[in-house]
Formats: C-alpha cells, structure tokens, sequence
C-alpha cells in the first residue's frame, strides 16, 4: 500500500506536466506574414499574430484568420454611364487592394472578411468600387475621361478610399484599363483629332523644308567664311609658332651655356672638395701619430713608475732586513737583565729609522716621477701642438670629468669613513674586545718576527736555564709594555679586556674595565 501511494505520488506531477507540456503543445500556432492569426474567448480584446508564433488555449480560446496579402479587384460598369455631357459610357479598371495592416484597419477588417479567401474577399468588394467609379463618372465629360485618365483613376481612388476605409481596406492603386461609347463618338473624335494631326503634321513638314534651306543656306555662308577664318588663323599660327620657334631656339642656346658654365664650375667645386679632403686626411693623420706617441709616453710613465714601486719596495725590503739583522745583533750583545728596555729602545729607534728610510725612498721617488711628468708633458705638449685649438674643448671636458671622478672619489672615500667611525662609535665593549683580542696573535707574531731571523743565540751568564727563559719570555713581557703603553697613551687597558671575556669573569660579573666606550668611571656600562 505504501509502495502505490510513493508510485501515486511520483506519477500525478508527472502526468500534470505531461498534460501541460501536450495543451501547449496542441495550442502553439505560428503566423505566416500575409496572414493574421487573430485569438480571442479569454481576454475582452482578441490577440493579434502577424509573422510570429503564440499560445492559444485549447477549448478555451478560438483562431480566425484574416489574409493580408495584395488582392486585384477588376472594376467594369455592366451598364453604360452617362458622363455629364450626355454620353453613355462603359469604363474597364483594376484595382489593388489589401487589408489595412494598422491595428484599428485589422479590428475592422476582421468583422468584414474574417476567414475568407481573397477571391471571397474581392468579390465583396467589387461592388462597392463599381459604384464609386459610376459616381466619378457622372461627374465628368467624355473628353476629360479620355484625354486625362490619370486624374480620373486619382478621383475613382479617392472617393473609393473612403468608403474602403470603413472597411479596414486600403486602396493601394486604381488603373483605368478601356472607355467605350454606344454611338462610337470616342472614333469619330479620334478620327476628327487624326485629320487634324495629320493637317498640323503636314504644315510643320512644309515649315521644316523651308527651314531647312534657310538653315542650309545659312549654314554653306557660315562654312565659307569658317573657311576664310580658318585659313586666316592657320597663317597666324604658322607665324606665331616660326616666332615660337625662333624664341625656344634662343633659349635653348642661353641654357647650353649656362649648363657649360656650370660644368665648369662643379667640376672646379669637386677639385677644391677633393683638396680639402686631403688636407683633413692629412691632418687627421697627424692626429692619429700625435694620439699615437701621447699612448707611447703613458707607457713609458707607466713603466717608469712600476721600476720606482719596485725600488721603492727594494730599498725598503733591505732597510727591514738590516734593522732586523742589527736588532738581532744587539740581543745577542745585550745582558738578560737589561733586555727588555733595550728591547723596547731598539724597536722605538727602529720604528723611527724606518720611517725616515720610508720617507726618504718617497721624497726620490716623487722627486723621480716628477722628473719623468715634466719629461712626458713636455713630449706631450709637443704631440699636441698642432692639435691645441681642436682639442681644447676635448681636454677641458676631460679635465672636468677627472676632477668630477676625484671629488667624488673623495667623498666617497669621505662618507665611508664617516659611516665606519659611526660603526665604531655603535661598538660596545664585547665588539672592541673581541677586535682588539683578535689582532693579539698578530701582535705577538710581529713582535717574535725578530727573533725567527736568530740564527744562533750566545747566552753568557745565568745558569742553568735562566738565559734561555729570559729570551723565550721576551715576547710576553714586551706585549705586557705594549699594554702598559697603550693603557697610558689611550686609555684601554688590554689586560682587563681579555680577563672580561674570560668564563669566570662572565659568571662572577664583578671585574671593573675603564677605557671602553659606554662604560662609565667606576667600570659599569652605561
């Protein structure tokens, strides 16, 4: 029971769909474009389609259909007309008609002619024009009928187009096809109007030979004196053109000689362009070689100052060697007890000796190089001489860019050493350790250099091992002076940064340094 009523349940949507899909399916109707499907039963006013599909209702609404094409009504007068001139006529004409497509000539139309055939729809309407086109009749002469047939198919569509109106039908053209008369008057008039024609045709022909031989005669006089003139213009033209002639001739000869003239004078252009060309090969050459010996004398200077830098490093190579071979000598001559103060004499006098060596291989050296610059200035402004003037404004732009290059260098090398003192300035005192403490093996190695260049040591004096102790403990007690020297002269004592970092004086906290930055009087930092 409960599977029938979930089958039930599923099965009644289905089938109301179903249901509607089949109603709208059997209402669906589609409008060609020469009919009007008109649909109405549901709303008060009917539903019109002309050329588009729609929906109608079955059992509910109706379709009529109401045809809008183009219908020709053959208009005739089964009886004669009499016109106003008392002449009985008979008038054949067609007519085209249609339905009004307006909505209001449809709504019109549709009580007239619903659901007929244009055939039914063109009879009923034959009538109606029948009698207007008798109205217009009466209203016209014989001759008026025949000689303007345009006005009068304009009147019959006009009068016709009112009362089709009424209809919901639109007159679209009304053409007069044939009038005939009983008595056979349209004839006679013919005839009459052909006797005429033929009378005005036989006078015009007449006018027209005569005119012809005035046009003739007139025409052999203006032909001979055309004649006359023209020769008379031929002579004047052969003259003109002799005279044009002559004038071309003149000038044609005046622009030889100017072409020749100017030959002359292009061809004495291009031996000057040509000369020029070689002088400025010439003094370009001449660029180039002094260009050429200026490179030789740079390499020369060069040169020459790599030779002195040598000699420089020479002199001061053999310099360091003697000092070192004469301090030598001195520890070896020098008792044990006094060694350390002569040790630090002989490094003070040593110092000053080198830097005295130093700066007397310097002042040769520049005293040298000035020599050589003033040798290759003068080589130089010689190679210059004859390029001075064109040069200048090379070597004053060049001049410029150097002392750009150097100020720049300058302060360059300013700003970088401001931002290093700046950096020193953010050190505290872990970072100055650990610098200071780093540069201690070197220190050391400096200080024990000497001593690698001993060869052999004579010790007189001090037994046992005394004076072989003395020498090795030379190294640590110039390096305590080197601490007491740096303690007195800049404040920063060695000893008690090298005990700061040491792993009791981390744990305890309680050793005093002065002399480092962001410590205060007492030891703390800041």
């Amino acid at each position: 029971m409960e599977n029938l009523q979930e089958v039930l349940t599923f099965l009644i949507p289905v089938i109301v769909v179903a249901a509607v899909i089949l109603i709208l399916a059997m209402g669906y109707v589609k409008a060609p474009p020469d009919r009007a499907f008109i649909i109405s039963g549901l709303k008060k006013e009917p539903k019109i389609l002309i050329g588009r599909a729609g929906i109608r209702v079955p059992f509910l609404e109706r379709m009529d259909k109401l045809y809008l094409g183009q219908m020709t009504v053959d208009i005739k007068t089964e009886q004669s007309v009499p016109t106003t001139d008392f002449i009985n006529v008979n008038v054949d004409a067609v007519a085209k008609v249609r339905i009004d497509p307006t909505t209001e000539g449809i709504r019109l139309a549709a009580k007239n002619f619903l659901n007929k055939s244009s055939d039914q729809i063109t009879r009923d309407l034959q009538d109606s024009l029948q009698g207007n086109m008798r109205e217009i009749i009466g209203t016209l002469t014989l001759k008026s009928i025949n000689t303007d047939r345009d006005s009068f198919s304009d009147q019959v569509m006009e009068k016709a187009s009112k009362d089709m109106k009424k209809l919901g039908i639109e007159v679209v053209s009304c053409n007069i096809q044939n009038v005939t008369d009983e008595n056979g008057l349209i004839k006679d008039l013919g005839a009459d109007n052909t006797a005429k024609i033929k009378k005005d045709a036989s006078i015009a022909r007449a006018q027209a030979e005569r005119d012809v031989a005035i046009a003739q005669a007139e025409a052999n006089k203006a032909s001979n004196d055309a004649r006359v003139l023209a020769e008379t213009e031929i002579a004047e033209k052969n003259n003109e053109l002799a005279i044009k002639k002559a004038e071309l001739q003149q000038i044609s000869d005046t622009k030889q000689a100017m072409a020749d003239a100017a030959y002359k004078i292009q061809e004495q252009e291009q031996e000057k362009a040509i000369q020029t060309a070689t002088v400025n090969a010439q003094i370009a050459k001449a660029e180039r070689e002094a260009e050429l010996r200026k490179q030789e004398v740079l390499v020369k200077q060069q040169a020459l100052e790599a030779e002195i830098n040598k000699k420089a490093d020479a002199d001061r190579y053999a310099v360091e060697q003697a000092a070192a071979a004469a301090l030598a000598k001195r520890q070896r001559d020098a008792e044990a007890k006094k060694y350390e103060a002569e040790q630090d004499a002989t490094a003070r006098k040593y110092e000053a000796e080198r830097d005295a060596e130093a700066k007397k291989a310097q002042a040769e050296a520049r005293k040298y190089e000035a020599e050589q610059d003033a040798l290759a200035k003068k080589a130089q402004a010689e190679a210059n001489k004859y390029t001075m003037e064109q040069e200048a404004a090379g070597i004053q732009a060049r001049g410029e860019a150097e002392a750009e290059a150097i100020r720049a260098k300058g302060m360059a090398e300013a700003e970088a050493m401001e931002k290093k003192a700046e950096a020193y300035q953010k050190y505290n005192k872990a970072a100055v350790a650990e610098m200071l403490i780093g540069v201690l093996p070197e220190i050391a190695g400096k200080i024990a250099e000497p001593l690698t260049q001993i060869d052999k040591i004579t010790i007189i004096g001090g037994g046992d091992d005394k004076g072989v102790s003395d020498v090795a403990g030379n190294v640590p007690a110039v390096m305590t002076k080197l601490f007491e020297t740096m303690k007195e002269t800049v404040g920063i004592d060695l000893g008690e940064i090298i005990k700061a970092e040491t792993y009791d004086a981390k744990v305890t906290r309680n050793l005093n340094i002065s002399g480092l930055p962001g410590t205060g009087e007492d030891g703390k930092e800041e």
